[in-house]
């Protein structure tokens, strides 16, 4: 498990930004439980238990700046 500050990428910032967007908004459309607190943990207990812990243990970059 990752401890302090996350690695920075661009392509990824761009993509979560552009693409990613497009996608969600077309899978909240279709699907009135996509994208809704809590919905993690019921399809896949493990990565949403590792995912709480690795956002509760790192920061990013530009939280450094708010």
């Amino acid at each position: 498990m990752k401890f302090g500050m996350r690695t920075p990428s661009i392509k990824k910032s761009v993509s979560a930004r552009t693409t990613g967007r497009a996608k969600r908004a077309v899978k909240s459309a279709i699907n009135p439980a996509y994208g809704k607190k809590g919905t993690g943990l019921i399809t896949n207990p493990s990565k949403s238990v590792k995912n709480s812990v690795y956002h509760k243990t790192t920061k990013s970059v530009r939280s450094l700046f708010k």
